[in-house]
């Protein structure tokens, strides 16, 4: 069923109170495409958890929002199981469920907001683990002709936070359900700098799985706002990668900027760095803000529009540029 003139405030986690023309939810690939049917000419979005999406303005189309669930074994052997999810499916709840089966390779994604569909299509990723690492294949549907494709990690052709989704393939597909090959043997993953001191901290010196994930969790915590108190998309923008020669000229500056190596020729900086360095950590104007404890995170106090998010957003990127001659890009989704 397909509802008019509906509020997309509760689909969003910045909590921007924007309109769509029309707005319909489906929870199988014969329900999605029953609501394509009917798009007419009309644009179209489709939304899954929210959490990676900045709305700007009323959104004069069709809003279809996936709720496919289902989590179930495709294969497994005493190495590995290959476990597929509907992209509906709450990704955290997702990642839980793994460790619950004592599944390994996602632990540290735990509690990273949004939705498993999300998960390829972003090519997520958080302490030094990234979806491409886990990542079988995916099924999604052509909107056009209503065909169901299958797309191998190749096919995607996973970057930093992107995927072929976001760019070639970028309005032509919609995720319905993701597959991932985990291990039964974990090869556990704790050389992150702050996942090794968690652990430190918690006296645990030999992590089990859990432990990883709950160490993770503590530390998305006590950084990082929750949405559903605090209006947010969680990380702004994108970790830059820049030339070597610009970065050695930041570090002789800066000898405290954190850098990553990255392709070759190339290095990583840390973008919250950047924008704290710049004096944008804990600034507040009007109704929205840089949070206090992670200067990556833009956040909504309530009652701002998408349009002064995204102003703020600019100037911090004229800011930065300015100070460091590093161009940010924009980790969001903007409509």
């Amino acid at each position: 069923m397909i509802q008019e003139n509906s509020s997309l405030l509760p689909y969003n986690t910045f909590g921007i109170d924007v309109k769509a023309k029309r707005l319909g939810v489906f929870n199988d690939i014969e329900s999605l495409r029953d609501l394509l049917s009917q798009k007419n000419e009309d644009e179209l979005l489709i939304i899954g958890g929210g959490s990676n999406l900045l709305l700007t303005k009323d959104f004069d189309g069709l809003v279809l929002k996936n709720e496919i669930k289902g989590i179930h074994v495709i294969s497994e052997n005493d190495e590995e199981v290959l476990i597929s999810a509907g992209a509906g499916e709450n990704w955290h709840a997702f990642v839980m469920h793994c460790i619950n089966n004592n599944w390994a390779g996602i632990e540290n994604l735990s509690l990273i907001p949004g939705s498993v569909g999300a998960s390829p299509m972003q090519n997520i990723g958080a302490y030094g683990v990234e979806i491409k690492d886990v990542f079988d294949h995916l099924k999604a549907l052509h909107i056009t002709t209503g065909e169901i494709h299958t797309f191998d990690a190749p096919s995607c052709a996973f970057g930093y936070r992107e995927s072929v989704f976001k760019r070639k393939l970028k309005g032509q597909y919609i995720i319905c359900e993701v597959a991932f090959k985990l291990n039964k043997k974990p090869n556990k993953n704790t050389s992150y700098g702050a996942i090794e001191q968690e652990l430190v901290k918690k006296g645990i010196t030999d992590p089990n799985i859990r432990e990883i994930s709950d160490a993770v969790i503590s530390i998305r915590e006590s950084k990082l706002p929750n949405p559903a108190l605090l209006g947010n998309a969680g990380s702004f923008f994108k970790n830059p990668i820049i030339t070597v020669a610009l970065a050695e000229e930041i570090i002789e500056k800066f000898p405290d900027a954190p850098n990553y190596p990255s392709t070759e020729g190339m290095r990583k900086l840390a973008a919250g760095w950047l924008i704290e360095k710049a004096g944008w950590k804990g600034y507040r104007r009007s109704n929205l803000g840089v949070h206090k404890d992670q200067a990556l995170v833009l956040v909504n106090y309530g009652g701002s529009t998408g349009n002064e998010v995204y102003q703020l957003s600019s100037d911090i990127i004229d800011s930065v540029k300015e100070m460091f001659g590093v161009t940010l890009e924009r980790e969001v989704n903007i409509l």
